[in-house]
């Protein structure tokens, strides 16, 4: 019998692990301007972030949102810079031969 399973793509992850992941990529400041909630505007730290977003669902449902959405674009990013050659082999991979 096949079990089909539910997997959210935020399974596994934190919330705390989300914004510190958000931080990383855009900054404060851009993430503020991204999302317009205080938290990120207004003396941002990743505990007062964590106490808003887990009181304020629409709040958290934005940032979970970008968080998702910016894993997607990276992901992307990712298999486009590492096309594979007619042989079968990743392009970078013949950069590392020639580092050697």
């Amino acid at each position: 019998m096949n079990k089909q399973r539910n997997k959210t793509p935020l399974q596994g992850i934190t919330l705390e692990q989300v914004i510190t992941s958000l931080v990383e990529k855009y900054g404060w400041e851009a993430l503020g301007r991204r999302i317009k909630i205080r938290c990120f505007t207004s003396d941002p730290s990743i505990k007062s972030s964590l106490t808003f977003l887990r009181k304020t669902p629409w709040a958290r449902k934005k940032v979970e949102n970008l968080y998702i959405a910016t894993q997607k674009r990276m992901s992307k990013q990712q298999a486009v810079a590492v096309q594979p050659t007619p042989w079968g082999k990743p392009d970078n991979s013949l950069d590392e031969k020639e580092q050697k």
